[in-house]
């Protein structure tokens, strides 16, 4: 690795981002196609099922006859496999690139190094790890899943300043306008929201993203005994939900029930990401969140403390991590914990 490369990599990390919200379940990918120390074209995975990232950048490029002598920087090992769109491994050998500089490799089982395989086997020049651990972080999402066997969970939880989320036997809202807005973000960059049958029955969410331009997230509760009304937003306002139940139930519409243990979270979890969910936010309520924290089945926690007083209630999780970020917005402490050794 050389500054040069690490030059290239970083732009390449720029237009990956771009991809946020818009390519699950595939990753963010950014690629750069450079000439002599000049980007003669770039591009990035804008959206699912449409043109990867290599693909747009090739494309971008005025000039073809430089790519025989043009280096391409991609931040993810190119995919090697037929899916929606056709190997873009192919494509760089078939445009003849002199080199190409990996980011790093993708875990995914149709990929695992089959792509810088398939690069070196037709004579370019391949280089792998260049800013590794930013091109790593970008996707973190994305090869936890695919590395585990399991989506990404981030947990998610708003308390007050004495320790409760919510006062007994009702709700306080204890995010302010802004930071919910904030969430209605986070709720946007994942394939999922969590919940238990419980949150249903006495909050009765919508789960959705109002407040924020973005994908609606696949509703998911978890449901024990089948308690949910059946007036509730979720299995009446037409967007997808998905039930896990003990008990068998027709589907309804966008409604599907799914006959599954939920005492165990890697089980639901499994089955999640069988169906190509690779991301959730755990949203409550208190006992599901306490099970993730236990089974130490979680990758991130937000936790956002409000300066509001509740003396009694709902006590809040308790959680051990590492901090990632802490910060103070409109008031409210918000505070990202990832897991000890993480």
């Amino acid at each position: 690795m050389n500054d040069r490369d690490s030059l290239f990599m970083r732009r390449a990390l720029q237009l990956a981002r771009g991809g946020a919200g818009h390519v699950s379940p595939n990753p963010m990918v950014g690629a750069v196609v450079v000439h002599e120390g000049t980007i003669v074209g770039e591009g990035y995975h804008r959206c699912w099922g449409q043109a990867h990232a290599e693909v747009n950048a090739i494309a971008s490029v005025k000039d073809r006859s430089l790519l025989p002598a043009s280096t391409v920087y991609v931040t993810l090992e190119p995919c090697a496999h037929y899916g929606k769109t056709p190997p873009c491994a192919r494509l760089l050998i078939d445009s003849h690139v002199a080199r190409v500089v990996v980011g790093t490799l993708d875990p995914f089982a149709k990929v695992a190094g089959r792509g810088v395989a398939m690069l070196c086997e037709a004579g370019i020049e391949v280089t792998v790890g260049v800013l590794e651990r930013e091109c790593r972080d970008v996707n973190r999402r994305f090869l936890k899943a695919h590395s585990s066997g399991r989506p990404w969970v981030l947990l998610k939880w708003a308390q007050s300043a004495d320790g409760f989320i919510a006062p007994r036997g009702g709700r306080c809202a204890l995010s302010s306008p802004l930071t919910t807005t904030l969430m209605h973000r986070e709720r946007a960059l994942v394939d999922a929201i969590v919940v238990g049958a419980r949150t249903v029955a006495i909050d009765d969410p919508s789960l959705t993203v109002r407040h924020w331009c973005g994908h609606q997230p696949l509703r998911v509760v978890l449901s024990r005994a089948g308690s949910i009304p059946v007036a509730s937003r979720v299995l009446t306002d037409g967007l997808d939900t998905l039930v896990y139940n003990r008990m068998k139930n027709s589907h309804d519409g966008p409604v599907e029930w799914a006959v599954l243990d939920t005492s165990r979270p890697e089980t639901w979890l499994r089955d999640l990401y069988s169906r190509g969910i690779t991301s959730v936010m755990v949203e409550g309520g208190a006992e599901i969140l306490i099970q993730m924290i236990a089974a130490g089945t979680w990758d991130e926690a937000r936790v956002e403390t409000a300066p509001v007083l509740l003396r009694e209630g709902v006590t809040a999780p308790a959680i051990t991590g590492r901090t990632l970020t802490d910060e103070t917005v409109d008031g409210r402490h918000i505070v990202r914990l990832v897991p000890l050794g993480d």
